[in-house]
């Protein structure tokens, strides 16, 4: 009698487990499908800030390139088109902060020209180095326009370095990381034009050709 109520007990036991580790995995399954559906959201709405919509119609989160940087590192860009032509690029660039890395989303129209720059993430000083922020004044937005030969070289400096770029008072280390990679990425916007124009559009997920 004890043999077959402890087996009942196993058996429930057993049940009990299997279940419970059924819902953690669905739980797990949805928290991840919502973790990355968020980020897909932000992603489009850092990419909308440099490649505005009225500038394309393909699906610029699914027409993406795959390349190298200078240091051979990998960098996805965003392929803007607009009646199938390319009309932008966006991709991610990077350089060191005072307090850490400094990430920022820019967009570089066909011919060079920088449509925007917004920051992604850092962690510079509140009331200083985080006056990169849009949201916190328009010095960010000072980049729109410029492009690798405008300013020319030694342009592409804070003006304490001897560049064209205004510095902030007390935090100097902050638009300096700023400029440096934003030049940096039009440098890797020149050396892969050719590619970039000439990328095959991607489908997104469900279209057909």
């Amino acid at each position: 009698m004890n043999i077959l109520s402890n087996s009942r007990h196993a058996w429930i036991l057993g049940a009990f487990c299997l279940v419970f580790a059924l819902v953690l995995a669905l739980t797990h399954q949805v928290a991840a499908s919502d973790i990355e559906a968020r980020a897909q959201e932000d992603r489009m709405r850092s990419l909308e800030q440099v490649l505005p919509a009225d500038m394309h119609d393909n699906d610029i989160l699914s027409d993406t390139l795959d390349l190298a940087d200078g240091e051979g590192k990998p960098r996805t860009v965003f392929v803007a088109r607009r009646g199938g032509a390319v009309s932008g690029a966006a991709f991610q660039v990077q350089s060191p902060g005072y307090a850490g890395p400094i990430r920022l989303m820019m967009g570089v129209q066909p011919d060079g020209r920088i449509i925007g720059v917004r920051v992604l993430a850092h962690k510079e000083t509140p009331g200083l180095g985080d006056r990169i922020e849009v949201k916190k004044g328009d010095w960010i937005l000072r980049f729109s326009g410029l492009s690798l030969d405008k300013p020319a070289e030694r342009g592409w400096r804070v003006k304490k370095d001897g560049g064209d770029f205004d510095q902030f008072a007390g935090a100097t280390i902050t638009p300096r990381a700023v400029v440096r990679a934003v030049h940096e990425g039009l440098r890797f916007f020149a050396a892969n034009r050719d590619r970039i124009l000439a990328s095959p559009a991607m489908l997104a997920k469900g279209e057909t050709p």
